[in-house]
């Protein structure tokens, strides 16, 4: 479900309409939206709960953005910002579905992400207690929001556990399956980088030359297996046949979705299947 969910929210990252919606509020640059945009829900934070919360960026990169960027726009403009870009880039991206089927497909994917677990996904609650969308495509990006940061918690909260740092978990993945250039922007020095691969070695999940090794491989899976486990809760209550109709629903706006984000992207999306 996650390739489905993820490019419905991944708008917000990669669409010219999105992007427009910041830089209207004063939110120029990339990175001034991306950090705005995704912390809005956790209030005018400081720096340390979102270099918490996000994992993977340097630390100095979070700091060169927060808590400044609330001097250009309130966390409350920075949230109408990112949903007017989504719903317009939603829009853009599927004006030929039926308004029937973009409105089941937001009902049902609401009633998925009202039941996610709270406890311990600060990014996942945060979300889920934002008032309700009304419109059918904004409730869809909200829900799809909802659902992928409360999986983004639980995999970070899996990491953790595995032991891995975030310039470690960057760089396995690199070596995995993913160019680097898509993460180099992330903010970590290459002695970092360096350091992070030299632990996995000592570790065993990589050889002196940098390729996984079977350890690392099955260490990682149960990474990902304890991720799945718990983003479970949602599907199990919207039960299989409510999951696989969402699923259904969910095919052409995701694949609409996928045509403005890169194949190499830094969120880890595979490419659609033919």
């Amino acid at each position: 479900m996650w390739t489905y969910v993820e490019p419905v929210h991944a708008v917000t990252y990669f669409h010219s309409r999105s992007r427009a919606a910041y830089e209207a509020v004063g939110l120029r640059g990339y990175w001034r939206g991306y950090f705005a945009g995704r912390a809005a829900p956790l209030g005018p934070v400081e720096a340390a709960p979102v270099v918490a919360a996000f994992f993977t960026f340097a630390p100095h990169m979070v700091a060169r953005a927060l808590p400044s960027v609330w001097e250009l726009a309130t966390p409350e403009e920075a949230l109408r910002a990112r949903l007017t870009g989504a719903v317009q880039a939603l829009a853009e991206s599927t004006y030929e579905l039926p308004e029937a089927h973009l409105a089941e497909a937001a009902d049902l994917i609401a009633t998925a992400a009202g039941a996610v677990d709270a406890a311990g996904r600060v990014l996942g609650a945060a979300n889920a207690a934002l008032p309700p969308a009304e419109y059918p495509l904004a409730r869809l990006w909200q829900a799809a929001t909802t659902l992928r940061e409360h999986r983004g918690d639980g995999h970070v909260a899996a990491l953790v556990a595995a032991g891995l740092d975030p310039v470690e978990t960057l760089a396995w993945r690199v070596a995995v399956d993913m160019p680097a250039k898509n993460l180099l922007g992330r903010g970590f020095t290459e002695a970092q980088w360096h350091d992070a691969r030299g632990r996995l070695v000592e570790r065993g999940w990589l050889t002196a030359d940098g390729t996984p090794t079977d350890r690392g491989r099955a260490a990682f899976q149960e990474v990902e297996d304890a991720t799945d486990s718990a983003a479970a809760r949602p599907w199990q209550t919207l039960g299989p046949a409510g999951t696989d109709r969402l699923r259904e629903l969910l095919e052409p706006i995701a694949r609409r979705c996928r045509t403005v984000i890169p194949p190499d992207n830094p969120i880890g999306l595979p490419p659609p299947t033919p």
